[in-house]
C-alpha cells in the first residue's frame, strides 16, 4: 500500500466510506485487519484511502454478510473487479446467492404463516401436532392441515408405520382414487358396474394397506378423517355416495362384509 502527503483524487477517507455505506469506522478497520477490504492507499499521515472500487467491493462483502455468510466464507468468495467480465461475473454470483437466499425464506415464510393459521383453528396448545405439522410442511405434503383434526392415537399409528416416502404415497393414492371416483360419477358410471366395482377393490386394499387389517384404526380414521376442511369436505362429500355403494356391491360379492364384522 503505497503512502501518500495528501488525498489524492478519487480516493476516500474511511470516514467517508463508512458514511457513505452506512457503517461504522470500526468496521473498517475490522475488515481491514482482517483481509476483506484493504485499502487501496495510505497517506503519510497513516491515513488509510479507498476507491470507488473498494466500495463495490465492500457491497459485496455487505450483501453476503447479511445473507448469513461468515466472514470467512465472504474472503473466500469474493473475485477480483479487475476488469468488466470481472465486475459482471461477481454481480452474477451475488444475485444468485440473494436470489436462492429469496426463496428460501419465502418457503420458510409461507411455513410459518401456515403452520400459524394451523395454530389458531386448534383448541389448545399441542407441540407434538405443531412439529408434525412443520415436518409435513418442509416434505411439501399439501394435506397438513388434516394433522390438527387427528387424535394422538391415529398420529401415533400414523409416525410408527409410515416414512416420509410411504406416507407421501399413501396421500397421493388416496387423492388419486377420490379423483377417480368423482370423474366417474362424471360420467355416470354406476358403482355396481366393472369400473365402479374395479375402483371399489383398488380402495379397499389401499385401505388394508394403511390399517393393516385393524378395524379399530379404519374406524378411528372415519372418524377423524371427517373432511372438516371445506374444499376437502366437498370432493369428499361428493365421492362418499359412490364408494359406500361400490363398496357394498364389491363386499357382497365377497360374500363378507369387514365393515359389519369389524363393528361387532
Amino acid at each position: 500500500m503505497e503512502k501518500y502527503k495528501a488525498i489524492p483524487e478519487g480516493y476516500m477517507t474511511v470516514g467517508e466510506v463508512a458514511k457513505k455505506m452506512d457503517v461504522t469506522v470500526r468496521t473498517l478497520q475490522y475488515y481491514h485487519k482482517e483481509g476483506l477490504l484493504i485499502p487501496s492507499l495510505e497517506s503519510e499521515g497513516g491515513r488509510r484511502l479507498y476507491t470507488h472500487k473498494d466500495v463495490i467491493k465492500l457491497h459485496q462483502i455487505l450483501s453476503l454478510k447479511h445473507l448469513g455468510f461468515s466472514l470467512n466464507d465472504i474472503k473466500n468468495n469474493l473475485t477480483s473487479l479487475d476488469t468488466p467480465e470481472d465486475v459482471a461475473k461477481a454481480l452474477t454470483e451475488q444475485s444468485t446467492t440473494i436470489r436462492e437466499k429469496i426463496e428460501t425464506l419465502t418457503e420458510s415464510l409461507k411455513q410459518i404463516e401456515s403452520l400459524q393459521a394451523e395454530v389458531l383453528q386448534m383448541h389448545s396448545v399441542d407441540f407434538k401436532k405443531y412439529a408434525d405439522i412443520i415436518v409435513n410442511l418442509q416434505m411439501k405434503n399439501k394435506f397438513y392441515w388434516l394433522i390438527k383434526h387427528f387424535d394422538d392415537n391415529i398420529l401415533d399409528y400414523c409416525r410408527n408405520h409410515f416414512d416420509k416416502d410411504s406416507g407421501l404415497a399413501m396421500i397421493d393414492n388416496f387423492t388419486s382414487i377420490l379423483d377417480k371416483v368423482i370423474r366417474l360419477q362424471k360420467e355416470g358410471v354406476l358403482p355396481e358396474s366393472e369400473k365402479g366395482q374395479t375402483l371399489a377393490k383398488e380402495f379397499w386394499e389401499m385401505i388394508m394397506e394403511f390399517t393393516g387389517g385393524d378395524m379399530s384404526i379404519l374406524t378411528n380414521l372415519i372418524e377423524n378423517f371427517n373432511g372438516k376442511d371445506n374444499e376437502w369436505k366437498q370432493k369428499q362429500a361428493i365421492a362418499n355416495d359412490f364408494i359406500e355403494k361400490a363398496l357394498g356391491a364389491y363386499f357382497t360379492t365377497l360374500d363378507y362384509n369387514p365393515l359389519e364384522e369389524g363393528a361387532k
